[in-house]
């Protein structure tokens, strides 16, 4: 992380949250004296930090009146609280909506969308 500018959690988001391994990678690594606190604890700071999700629902069921009344912003919130709590230059998230209903890439519109979706990644990318 100290070698690189930018730093971009990039995980599925599973049963709402990040898979189990990157929540004990963030607990390991974000630690006192190296994330936050003295000694040293400002590895994070200032350093632009992301999001990139792929959400496995579609977009309008992460909404307050959808399916499951969170969006994925707020979802999402304790990540960019941890980046805040470390004096990240947090910058947001990019996500991917409804893997589930997209079972695949063999017929042109998924592959049309996923072409789509690579570009406005690389852009949020670009544009950190």
């Amino acid at each position: 992380i100290e070698t690189h500018g930018s730093l971009v959690l990039q995980f599925p988001v599973y049963w709402f949250n990040c898979p189990p391994l990157l929540k004990k990678w963030l607990d390991d690594v974000f630690a006192y004296g190296w994330a936050y606190g003295s000694g040293g604890g400002d590895k994070l700071k200032d350093r632009k930090t992301a999001l990139a999700v792929t959400a496995g629902i579609k977009e309008e069921d992460y909404r307050e009146e959808g399916k499951y009344r969170y969006t994925l912003e707020q979802l999402l919130t304790p990540f960019e609280t941890t980046f805040l709590y470390c004096r990240a230059n947090y910058r947001s998230f990019f996500a991917y909506y409804g893997k589930e209903t997209k079972p695949g890439i063999n017929d042109e519109s998924a592959s049309s969308d996923l072409e789509t979706n690579v570009r406005e990644y690389l852009n949020f990318i670009d544009s950190l």
